[in-house]
């Protein structure tokens, strides 16, 4: 979709935000035992913390790994669509366990076994809100954004 670097950095900054406050609204919703009004505010204190670290580490370290990961499965020739899938999910499998990580030490008492149930809470969460509503989400905000002439 980005066909420059400009456009490289817009999507991965709406990515990365919306990525992001979608996992941490499912993550205060987890320690506080449901979803309420306040959630979603709660979850506003995470982002000035946990969305440049995500954007830093997509942009120049986890999108490269990742497009190399999917196309040792996929060929350029493939559906582009299907390409992007793949794209995606090798993100989640770098992100996931890195951002979890993350939050463990920054928020939670840091232990091999917290970040564990930390990753595994949030895996089935980060693929499905990725695959199906943050990712097609953020490619027609960027559409948007970037109409083709």
């Amino acid at each position: 979709m980005p066909k420059n670097k400009f456009q490289d950095v817009i999507f991965t900054i709406i990515m990365a935000l919306i990525m992001v406050y979608g996992m941490v609204v499912y993550n205060v919703a987890l320690n506080t035992g449901g979803v309420t009004g306040q959630t979603f505010f709660l979850a506003l204190h995470e982002l000035p913390i946990m969305v440049p670290v995500a954007f830093v580490l997509e942009f120049f370290i986890v999108g490269k790994i990742a497009r190399r990961l999917a196309f040792s499965v996929m060929k350029p020739t493939d559906r582009p669509q299907f390409i992007t899938y793949a794209i995606s999910i090798c993100i989640c499998c770098i992100m996931c366990p890195t951002m979890s990580l993350i939050a463990t030490f920054l928020f939670k008492t840091p232990s091999f076994g917290t970040w564990v149930q930390t990753f595994a809470f949030n895996f089935p969460m980060a693929i499905c809100w990725q695959m199906f509503y943050c990712g097609p989400l953020v490619r027609l905000i960027f559409r948007l954004i970037f109409r083709e002439k």
